[in-house]
């Protein structure tokens, strides 16, 4: 991409969205294009066509998508598969209509076999069962990597995709109904600190173990793939590097402060056991992350305090 190329990033005001317009600005292009909803309601076909039409985007960024934790994920799975096949129909489709020259879309690790071998390889999608409390958010996601892959093979799109793994950081969801596990905890630490509580309880057996990407660490990658593949294959970014949840529940505790203990509600599932995904395609084609997670964690809950 030249410095003044038209870039369309879909989703610019959420944790990753926001993330790539950061990296994109800091990294000197001067000509994105960024539209909030309602102005542009990506769910709506004759929206997103007009919105594509008017700006010509050269490249696209596809970070739009309605995401959530377990708690989430299980209560409105109708709502996360609809809303996010139509926002990937709806723009993959626009992109190749108005001959734009490349479109990254953003899946997420959860696309992969609950029981899948660890480290988990780009090539074990679909050979086994989901998780079912992300079903609905994983079917969705998967079909808007087969839709880059089939719209590349018919209509010779160089539409690429990308796997992140669990991610946080600046601009993260800190509500406790629908955040994910590690801005929940940052939450429950900090608030449990400042009320002078003795415990924090968390969700099922702490056992599972779970990768986390800074944000910025990921925006840093996309930009690297935008500039550098151009293959079929969907591509895996992590750190290649995985903790369980009580012992990232006791690195949040360190860094917010809380002396407390931490206790378990074993009532709530655990979901899947293990999520480390194999980056070793990524690292090397010449990228790896940058922020270690205690320093990651540190960044977001300053961010949360601003927030106060």
């Amino acid at each position: 991409m030249n410095k003044n190329s038209k870039i369309y990033v879909a989703g610019h005001t959420g944790l990753v969205g926001s993330a790539i317009v950061r990296k994109l600005e800091s990294s000197g292009y001067t000509n994105l294009v960024l539209k909030n909803y309602p102005g542009l309601d990506l769910k709506n076909q004759v929206e997103v066509n007009a919105f594509f039409e008017n700006e010509k985007p050269d490249y696209v960024i596809l970070a739009a998508a309605k995401v959530g934790g377990i708690h989430a994920n299980n209560t409105f799975p109708a709502e996360f598969i609809y809303d996010n096949l139509m926002i990937e129909s709806n723009i993959i489709h626009a992109a190749y209509m108005n001959n734009v020259i490349k479109l990254l879309f953003l899946g997420s690790s959860c696309i992969y076999p609950k029981f899948a071998q660890q480290p988990i390889k780009e090539e074990y999608l679909l050979t086994g069962l989901l998780e079912p409390t992300n079903e609905a958010y994983a079917i969705a996601k998967i079909a808007g990597i087969e839709l880059c892959k089939f719209y590349r093979r018919q209509y010779g799109c160089n539409f690429i995709s990308a796997m992140p793994t669990n991610l946080y950081g600046i601009n993260d969801n800190f509500n406790l109904e629908t955040s994910h596990v590690l801005p929940a905890l940052i939450r429950k630490f900090h608030e449990a600190k400042i009320n002078n509580q003795q415990e924090v309880i968390i969700w099922g057996t702490g056992k599972p173990k779970r990768e986390f990407l800074f944000v910025d660490d990921l925006a840093d990658a996309l930009l690297f793939l935008m500039n550098n593949y151009n293959e079929e294959p969907h591509i895996n970014i992590g750190t290649g590097e995985d903790i369980s949840i009580l012992d990232v529940a006791r690195l949040i505790a360190k860094v917010v402060g809380f002396k407390g203990e931490i206790k378990h509600d074993l009532s709530k599932p655990d979901g899947t056991p293990r999520k480390l995904l194999d980056v070793s395609k990524i690292n090397a084609a010449g990228w790896k992350h940058k922020t270690s997670l205690e320093e990651g964690i540190r960044i977001s809950y300053n961010w949360y305090l601003t927030q106060k």
